[in-house]
Formats: C-alpha cells, structure tokens, sequence
C-alpha cells in the first residue's frame, strides 16, 4: 500500500476552514473509489489530504485525476456563503434558527452567531441561494441583499448623501429597540406595587390579584413570544418553562412570586441582549469604516461615485479628514493619515506621493509611506489616490468577511459546552418529571410536588451555560479588531492564552527586512566623512542590496552632500568590486581582495575590527583608495525598533521561551537574539528545518505560536498551535494563511494579544464557574425544598446576567 498527499485548498477553492462539510463529502466520495483504502485529512495549515491507495489496483496519476474531479464536482455542487441577518436575539434563538435552517432540504449545515452572521452550506442541487434567502426572512429575519444595485456616476454636487440604515419594524419593537427592557420595567413597577400594598391594611385582594396580574402581562409578553417560536419547532425552552412556572404559581395562589419570577427573567433577559447588543455593534462598526460615496478624478472633473463602483485604476480624491474609500497609492498629495480603524496604530502614518508608478504595481511591494487603506481617515490635506484593489477585494472588505466567519466558529470550550446541554437538558426533564409524582411517595400534596418541581426547572435551566462562552469569545473578537488584531474565531483565541513559547522568523518579523548601514570606522589619517564619500560613489554603480544600504545610509549621515561620480565598476567574484575615482582606484571587499591587492595581510587593527564586526553578525568590507586604507563599513538587517521592548513585555505575560527561526548563520542569529532578549536563536535552518524545530517546541512545550509573514514562513506557521501573521494589511496571503493576523506591521500588538486571550481565557473559566456552579447549588436546595421560586428565580437570573456583564469586561480591556 502506498499513499499520497495533496493540497485540499487546491481541490477545493471555495474551502473556508476545516470544519468544512465539502471536506467530509470529498473524503465520502474518496472512500468509496475502488483501489482506494483510506483517505483523511492531515493535520496542519494549508490542509492536505491524504489517499492510501492499493499500486496494483489504482495508478498514483489516476489517484490524483479521482481527487481532482471529485474536489471540482463537490466545488460545483455544494455551495457556501455568509449571509448578514438582523433579528438574532440571542444564543439560544441562534441555535433554533440552526436547527430551523438544516431541516431545510438540501441544507448541509448551518452557523448563526448572536450579531447576525449566517454561514450557511447547501447542496445546489436540491435548493438555490435564492430560495434559501427567502426561507431565512420567512423565519422572521432581515437580510443583506445579494448583489448590490448598479448605480450610476454623478457629478459632486453641493448636498450630502444619506446612507440607508436597515430599520426593525417588528410590531413587537413599537417603543424602539429597548422595548423589552421598558416592558421588564413595567413589570418590575406593577410587582413592587403589589408587594408595598401587600402590606397595607384594608387592601382589598383583588386589587393586588389585578396588580401582579398586569407584572405577569408586561413580564410574560416577549417570553410568550419566544416560547411561541421554540413550540412550533417541537421544542420546550426555558421561556415555556418559565411561563409554566409562572402559570403554576398564580394557580395556587402566589400572584406575588408569579410577577416576581416574570419580571426578573424578563429584566434578565432585555439586559442579556441588550448587553450582547454592545458587543454585536462593536463588530458591526467595521461595516460603517468606509464611506459610501467616493470622489474620483475624470477628464478634469471630480465625480461622486458610489465605492461599489470603483475601478481599479480610478483616480479618487479624499478631502482633509473624511474616510479614504478604497485600498490603493498616494500620487499627489502630502498628509497624515489614522490608520487605527484598520491596522491599530495610535499615531498617524505620514504619506506622500510614490515617485515611480509602474504599470503593474502591486500594493503589498509598496512602502507604507505610499499606500492608503479604505476606513482610514485622511489629515489636513487633500490626498489623490490611485485604486489598486476593487471594494470587494480591499483589506477592510476581507476584514469585514474574516471577523463575520470568526463570529460562527465556536471555542472548544463553547463545543464542550453545546455537547453538555444536549444531555444535560433530557436529564433536567426526566428530575421534573419525577418530582411531579414525589406526593406518592413522600407525605405533600400534589400542589407541593408541583411547585418543587417548577422551582428546579428554574433552578437548573442552562440559560448562563449557554451564554458564557460565546459572549466572552464575541467581546475578545471584537476587543481585538479595535487594536488592529484579527483573531479568527474562539479556537484560536483560547489557545493564545495558553502558550508559553512563541518562535519567530528572523528577518521582516524581529528584524527590518532590510540591510542598514551600521557602521564606518575611519583608519588612521583618514576621516569618516572621506571614508562615506568614498564608499557612497563606489557603491552607487552597484544594484546589490547591501549596495543600496551603503548609499542610503552615506548620504542620511553626509546630509546629502554632492557625492563625486565614480567609473568602470568591475565585480571581484567572492572578493568585493573595484572602481575609479578621480584616476583613483577602490577597492570595496573581504580581507582576501585586500590582501592580493597589497601583497600583504591586512593590518592587525582592521583585522580584529572586522572580526568584532563579524561576530556581532554584520556584513564588513574593507576600503582602499589609491595606496591607503581609508577604514571599515558594516552593513546588517538591525532589529526593528519596538523588538526588544516587545520581547520584555512578552515575558511578563508569562512567555518563558522565545524562539527565533532564521537561515542565516547561527553566529549571526546569537547576535540578534543578544540584542533583543531573544532566549533560544535557531540559525542556518532551511524552510523544512523550520518545520522540524516547530514540531520539536510542540512536543517540548505542548504549544507554541509562529509568528511570520504569512508567506516563506507558511509551512511553520501551520505546524505550530497558532499561525500569527505581522503586516496583514498589505498581504493577501498573510491574511488568509494564519489563525491571527496582526494588521500593523508593528510586533508590539502580539503582547496584548496574547495578554487579550490570557483575560479571554480567564472569563471564560470564571463563566463556566459562575454558571455550573450556581446550578449545583440551587437544584439541591429546591428539590429539598429549601429554595423556592422567588429565590431561585433571583439567582438564576442574576447568574445569567452576571456572566455577560463579566464577558463584556474584555470589551474595556487595555494592557498594563
């Protein structure tokens, strides 16, 4: 038996994670291929599939011909989208929406997130997009549109646009989006009404029966509505059983506790969503970033255009502070701009102009001082843009869909939470009902077993189970988007908080990307204004990038002094360049070049200047004009600025070991990690070495993150725990390849990332407690009796609320 392994991402393009169901039909359709065993997937970023194939039975060509045209067919027939819906209420209405949508023929599975995110896979060919959408507005939601409408190029006009707002015109909503909470006060005054008058003589007891009456209408009415909704799907949630407790003790005669028990789950209620509300905006404030009409520059004019509209290559002019409108580069203009919408940086990026616009530029090879961003916010001068990505395809429209796809990937913890309801309820279910019948067996009467029973129904409702994982993973998701840090999902936010090693690319993640000139040591007589000039001419004939970094550095430190024109530069293989100034030759390059030249080792100064320079991990050329020495250059990828400080604030959150991965040699990697506080440099590793090392960390530490570029370093960043792309904002790749993408180019987002999750981490523990907790002490006090319905009915609800406003903390999280 032989097996092959093949990239899923290319046999299924339309692949967004690998909780995909095309996954599982592909796999399906594999398994049931003659000469085939086993096919499954292997763990690891991108996805691979794996067959197990019999030789003799099946070639390797047709192995791949089988998986292709099975990846292509189940491409064409299962279809995925992520629909925007208003009117999800809360968990518990998201997960019987859930259920109402797979019953849906044709529907192969369904994720509704609590601010209105529907990721939704069917079969295309049992029902279409269309009919789906309006099967999901028949279940009483409002949706976003399909496709855009066109719209048609206009003149700038002297009048503001009016964006349109979706607007909830749900006859249950007649006082506004707080009306449920208006109806749970209402509830709450006509019960403490009730309860002082209790106390006064002489009030008749009807007046109080019509009192708590009138608690119990204003209580019960979005619970009746809600139970009504859960019944017509053959289920019984905690709202019918809420209404049936209440039922039960106004038919006994305790108007009081019924109005009691309805107001306070009412008020839980109307707070939980409108708490959830907070965080549900939060997110959906990405979506209002951009402004809905841009102005662009046409045959001498501006127009408005709306940005869906947009061109590649359109010309768009941004006002002093209004919103850019589309990813694209400064051709005119010099301003600041806030990038903190998109990428989190605090302090406004200076831009201006590129001076080379080539024909086929692409945006992420552009220096940040020329790229713009749509949602950025311009400064006080006016700005011409040229578009370079379609509205669809700009960074803030991929934002938008990666942070939309986040809400409806659940946690493990929210998994494990999900499984334990399933058979925590039948089991609830089955106590009440036996504690129905308790007056058979126990000396009460069947009014007695009957409220016991109620009071443990309330008791034991996992209403804050429910809700405390999910909140606390949707408060984390948007805490982060906030600072510029896409995390996708609650996966891999609880697992950041659970690190103790981080390993790092080198070179463009702890590191510039980019050789600096560090050094210029004069020798002798010589000064070190002769000695740039000198190596500034020489230097500027060559195309070499370290070439470049001479030049740039010389003339920062010479103030752009006129630098005299240097000829006939000829490259020494493996030794250095010579070239002619002034009837003067140089020479630039290792102590070998030096020595042929001169017929003699290099002087014991320089040598052991070069050998210091060495070990530091630069690269150091020796410089000769004419017959002299004028001194040493060193040139190195310096570590970037914020690195050091970055690694520090990663050992108080209590990362123990930080790794850095590099090809360079090991003496160049000591260096770097000497600098910066690195704790373990791994050098002249190639890119399957990298790998290696990171399977290693993983069976050392049990987890450990990769943080890179999203692109070279793709491979490692799938073996490790969580992938962390830098500069996400220019990279398509970067953006889609890792479980967490820090926008900015900036490593000082990753410590209040990780600090983000350690708090996510600890809420969702502190929930989890709350919740459980709270049922393991109430169920065992009413079913003894000692409990009853007002007091459980306090705790209950008082839980439930509890865990959400705990969650929401993580909205107001800083670091310290």
């Amino acid at each position: 038996m032989q097996k092959v392994q093949l990239d899923l991402p290319i046999l299924l393009p339309e692949l967004l994670d690998e909780q995909d169901n095309c996954i599982r039909l592909l796999l399906a359709d594999l398994n049931g291929k003659r000469g085939i065993s086993k096919a499954h997937i292997k763990e690891g970023q991108p996805l691979q599939l794996c067959v197990h194939y019999e030789p003799a039975l099946i070639s390797l060509s047709k192995v791949e011909e089988i998986a292709r045209n099975s990846g292509a067919e189940v491409t064409q027939r299962y279809q995925h989208t992520l629909i925007r819906a208003k009117k999800v209420r809360h968990q518990r209405h998201a997960r019987q929406l859930e259920h109402k949508l797979i019953a849906i023929p044709g529907v192969v599975t369904a994720m509704v997130s609590v601010p209105g995110t529907i990721r939704i896979e069917w079969d295309s060919e049992q029902v279409t997009e269309e009919q789906l959408r309006q099967k999901i507005q028949q279940l009483g939601l409002n949706i976003s549109p399909a496709t855009k409408p066109q719209h048609r190029r206009v003149p700038e006009q002297d009048h503001h646009h009016e964006q349109g707002h979706e607007h909830d015109h749900s006859n249950t909503n007649f006082l506004g989006e707080h009306t449920e909470l208006y109806f749970a006060i209402g509830s709450g005054i006509a019960w403490l009404t009730g309860f002082i008058l209790s106390f006064v003589d002489g009030v008749a007891p009807e007046l109080l029966i019509g009192i708590f009456t009138a608690g119990i209408l204003f209580g019960g009415y979005f619970t009746l509505i809600e139970a009504i909704g859960a019944i017509r799907q053959g289920k019984f949630e905690i709202d019918f059983l809420m209404l049936v407790a209440a039922a039960g003790a106004a038919a006994l005669g305790k108007w009081g506790e019924a109005a009691l028990l309805l107001f306070l789950f009412s008020l839980g209620h109307a707070l939980e969503h409108y708490a959830m509300n907070r965080a549900r905006k939060s997110i959906s404030a990405l979506a209002d970033l951009a402004p809905p009409i841009a102005l662009v520059r046409q045959d001498g004019q501006t127009v408005e255009v709306p940005i869906e509209d947009l061109e590649v290559g359109d010309v768009i002019v941004v006002k002093p502070n209004s919103k850019i409108a589309a990813d694209g580069i400064v051709i005119k203009g010099n301003s600041s701009v806030n990038q903190a919408p998109i990428t989190g940086e605090s302090v406004p990026v200076d831009k201006r102009p590129i001076a080379d616009l080539e024909a086929n530029i692409i945006l992420e090879d552009v220096p940040a001082e020329h790229r713009a961003f749509a949602g950025t916010i311009n400064g006080s001068s006016v700005l011409e843009i040229k578009v370079l990505r379609a509205t669809h395809d700009s960074t803030l429209a991929r934002l938008i869909t990666l942070v939309k796809e986040a809400e409806t990937q659940k946690s493990p913890t929210q998994l494990f939470a999900d499984k334990f309801e399933r058979y925590y309820v039948p089991v609830v279910l089955a106590v009440v009902v036996l504690l129905l019948f308790a007056f058979l067996v126990i000396d009460e009467t069947f009014a007695d077993s009957f409220y016991r029973a109620m009071a443990v129904l309330i008791a034991a409702s996992p209403c804050a189970l429910a809700i405390s994982t999910p909140s606390a993973v949707l408060a984390g998701v948007a805490r982060a988007a906030r600072q510029g840090v896409l995390i996708k999902g609650g996966r891999p936010l609880e697992d950041l908080g659970n690190l103790t090693a981080v390993a790092f690319d080198k070179t463009g993640t702890l590191t510039e990307g980019k050789p600096h000139l560090t050094h210029a040591i004069p020798y002798e007589n010589a000064s070190r204004e002769d000695l740039l000039i000198t190596a500034a001419a020489v230097e500027a004939l060559s195309d070499h990038p370290l070439a470049k970094a001479i030049v740039d550095g010389a003339k920062k430190e010479l103030n752009n002094k006129a630098i005299p024109l240097a000829e006939q530069l000829e490259a020494l293989i493996a030794r250095g360049v010579k070239a002619q100034i002034k009837n003067e030759t140089v020479h630039i390059g290792n102590r070998r070049l030096l020595a042929e030249i001169t017929g003699m080792p290099v002087p014991p100064v320089l040598d052991q200047q070069m050998k210091d320079l060495e070990d530091g991990g630069h690269t150091a050329m020796i410089i000769h004009r004419g017959t002299h020495y004028l001194g040493i250059i060193a040139v190195m990828d310096t570590a970037r600025p914020e690195a050091k400080a970055t690694l520090a604030a990663l050992r108080k959150v209590g990362i123990r070991r930080m790794i850095m991965l590099t090809g360079d040699n090991q003496q160049v990697a000591e260096a770097v990690a000497a600098e910066i506080g690195i704790t373990d440099p791994l050098g002249s590793l190639l890119p399957e070495d990298k790998v290696a090392a990171i399977e290693r960390l993983k069976a050392e530490e049990g987890k450990v993150a990769m943080v890179g570029d999203g692109v070279n370093d793709a491979p490692a960043m799938a073996k490790s725990t969580v992938g962390i792309a830098m500069g996400a904002a220019g990279s398509d790749v970067a953006l889609e390849t890792a479980d967490i993408a820090l926008m900015a180019d900036k490593l000082d987002n990753l410590p209040f990332a990780i600090a983000l999750s350690r708090k996510a981490k600890q809420i969702i523990k502190q929930n989890l407690v709350i919740s459980l907790g709270m049922v393991a002490i109430l169920v065992p006090l009413t079913v003894m009796g000692v409990a009853e319905i007002g007091p459980a009915v306090i705790a209950h609800e008082g839980s439930t609320l509890v865990v959400v406003l705990n969650a929401l903390r993580l909205l107001g999280f800083k670091t310290k």
